[in-house]
Order: C-alpha cells, then structure tokens, then sequence
C-alpha cells in the first residue's frame, strides 16, 4: 500500500502552523492570550543574550508584534501560569503542564548526582538540608545569597561553590521552583510554596507511561510530523527508545501512519504523523509575504537539520566561534517571508546611543532582492526596535551583501 504523501509545499504550511507563523503577526500579547500562545508552541527558550532583545522575547514578538517583555515577567512572576524548567533548554512552559514534569524531576535527580560527582563538585550534597532551612527561613534566594562562606573561584558555571550547586539540584529535581529572574539571575522558592497541591504528586497519577503518552502526543500536535528522535527531542524528556516503543503501539491502534514528507532538495523522508495529516496540511493558511525577524532559537529552527531539510536553510549560530572564523557573525537573525527563509541579518541595539545598527545582510543563494523585499525588511527593522527600546535604525554603508 502506497504511504501518504506531503509535497514540499505542504509540508512546510503546515509545520509552519503548528509553529504560530502562518498566519499574520497580529492580536494581543497580553494575559490569556499570551498564555495561549505559548500553550501552542510548547515552551517558550530562555536565553540571555541581549544583542536586540532576548531569545524569548524574540520569539513572542514575532508572533504578535504587540508584545512587550513585561508581558512575560507578569504572567510568570505574578500570574504563576508558567513554571520555568528544563526541555532541551532553560524554558518556561505552561502550569498546566508541571504534573508531566515529576518524571523528569525523578531522572534529574539520578543523572545530575551522578554526572556531577564526576564533575568533581564535590559537597553540594552535604547542602541540601541547610539550603532549604535558609530558603524556608528567609524567603526566596539567588545564589549570590547562600554558600557566601564558600571558597569561590573566578571560573564559570563550572566553578559553582557547593551551595549554588546544591540550588540547581534541588531546582532540576523538583524540591525548589525558580519563581522568576532578577537581572536574568534565577530566584529560588520552595515548591510547596510556589506550585498548588492538585499539581503535585499524592494528588495526580504520576505513571511514567502516562507522561511518556503525552510528551509524545503533545510533541507530535506542534511538529505536525515527526521521526520517534524528533519527538523525542522536543520535550528532552521520555528517551528515543521509549518514542519508538510508544509509537509502534499507536501504529498497531492505527492512531498514527508513517507517510513520506518531500525536502526542499526533492527527496523524499519517512515520519510518523495522525491519519488525517493531508487534511490538515491542506486546511492550513498560506503565510503572510511580510518579513519578519526570527529568534536563532526560535521553535521552527531549533532542529537546525530539520530546517534544512524543509527550507534549504542551513544556518549554524557562531556565538562561539572564534571571529576570525565566523561566516557571517556573532548572532545573527533568521528572515521569514511567507513559507520561505530568505536572509539572514547581523545587527546589534545600542542603546547608549538608542539606535539599531544593521551591520550586514546577506539574501539566500537563487533569491531576487528587489527594492520591494528592501521596503518589506526595513518596515520590519522599524518594528524591532521598537521592541529594542531605541529610536532608530541605522544601516552600514554596504549592508546589503552578496550570498556567501
């Protein structure tokens, strides 16, 4: 029997509505709505890099250009509707979620003792109990606040004194929630303080085999199509062989199909995706022609592969590449117009000076850049700055580049 079929074309409309950008980047930003949005992604990253604005603020605005970051903070911070953990990254995911994460807090547990024990952080154990009688006795805490009589060292997150290794345990594990970010550094809070009792475990059935149904599921509704490792991935949670086990068992119930997706190459790839997935590839609207800015860790690139499979987009971010070595530069910002990446673009808020300085910008290989896109990019760059916080726009003299 002849598997399904999704062109290239729909492919991508598809994956591009389950990831929000398909239709116009419009509607408020605020409270329930916002709410609902990152519902849909998933899970919205963290990042600190701050060259225009942060990753998770990228990310919102792109979708809904009303957005502002206090948007985020309130609804985290104040609203209590996220919680923030680990996926493949720092994230914050929606509350209703955390009872899906005790399995992941159980894991943690067991691999983080272990990995760090390696890592030689040695003591961080012996400061569990004293960590939390200092966060029950004096409120929430950031690292800068325990451990002060620990010898410190100069170094990075390597070097944590065991006392704020002890915090990041007791947070990856589940005894501690993080209730925000002072600074982008994180505050500390005792769970039972934090998260309502009908979320924790005594109160709901905590069976891993039920979180793995769901972690796949919910995967699988915002990639719309996916192999057992790319539905693995989106969580981070349940392994590649608990996917694959999951996935035989809905192929036998018949609540999923492997059909065959075409990439931007012409070749064809088998996935795993629902029976009526034409259906929905064909109900999905076309992407609006206006360009828009995308976060490097915005949901639809996070699989670099998986983007360049389905946008002959190859994009590599080189924050740690040497500069001499760098191909186009430090953070560089992916382009959408319509279904298709077509640029990429270098360029820094300085806000000293309120100004956004476009230093470079390369169109794809194979594309016209008309004046039309031109007009398009530079309406586009008038909106990020606005969410940047500066006045102006400013453009190097050569900022239009030749594709590399």
């Amino acid at each position: 029997m002849a598997l399904q079929r999704l062109d290239n074309r729909a492919a991508r409309a598809l994956f591009l509505d389950r990831h929000g950008l398909a239709e116009q980047p419009s509607g408020p930003a605020r409270g329930a709505d916002l709410l609902d949005l990152i519902t849909r992604l998933g899970f919205v990253q963290l990042d600190s890099i701050n060259t225009v604005a942060r990753a998770h603020d990228m990310i919102l605005f792109s979708r809904r250009p009303t957005y502002r970051p206090p948007d985020l903070k309130r609804l985290y911070e104040h609203d209590r509707a996220l919680f923030e953990h680990w996926t493949h990254d720092a994230a914050v995911i929606p509350m209703a979620f955390y009872p899906h994460w005790h399995m992941r807090f159980e894991r943690d547990a067991d691999l983080l003792r272990a990995r760090w024990k390696n890592w030689r952080r040695d003591g961080f154990e012996a400061k569990f109990a004293a960590v939390l009688d200092h966060i029950r006795d004096h409120g929430p805490v950031g690292s800068s606040d325990v451990g002060k009589d620990e010898e410190k060292s100069s170094g990075g997150w390597w070097d944590w004194h065991p006392s704020k290794t002890a915090l990041e345990y007791l947070w990856r594990s589940g005894a501690l929630t993080v209730i925000g970010r002072e600074g982008f550094q994180k505050r500390y809070d005792l769970t039972e303080r934090v998260i309502e009792e009908h979320l924790c475990p005594g109160a709901i059935d905590c069976d891993p085999a039920i979180t793995i149904d769901w972690l796949c599921n919910a995967a699988l509704d915002r990639l719309g199509f996916a192999t057992t490792g790319e539905l693995a991935a989106f969580w981070d949670s349940a392994s590649p062989a608990e996917t694959k086990v999951w996935a035989e068992g809905e192929l036998s119930r018949g609540n999923l199909e492997q059909i065959e997706i075409q990439s931007a190459d012409g070749s064809w790839r088998k996935v795993l995706a629902r029976p009526d997935v034409s259906e929905q590839a064909a109900i999905a609207p076309q992407a609006p022609g206006r360009i828009r800015v995308l976060s490097p860790f915005d949901p639809a690139l996070r699989d670099r592969k998986r983007a360049e499979r389905l946008f002959d987009f190859h994009y590599r971010i080189e924050v740690f590449v040497p500069e001499p070595k760098r191909v186009y530069g430090y953070y560089v910002f992916p382009l959408l117009e319509g279904d298709r990446l077509v640029g990429r673009i270098d360029m820094k808020a300085h806000r000293d000076c309120s100004e956004l300085r476009v230093r470079a910008f390369w169109p794809e290989r194979g594309l016209r850049w008309s004046e039309a896109r031109t007009r398009k990019l530079e309406a586009e760059l008038d909106r990020v700055r606005r969410l940047a916080g500066v006045e102006r726009v400013v453009f190097a003299a050569d900022w239009i580049r030749a594709p590399h």
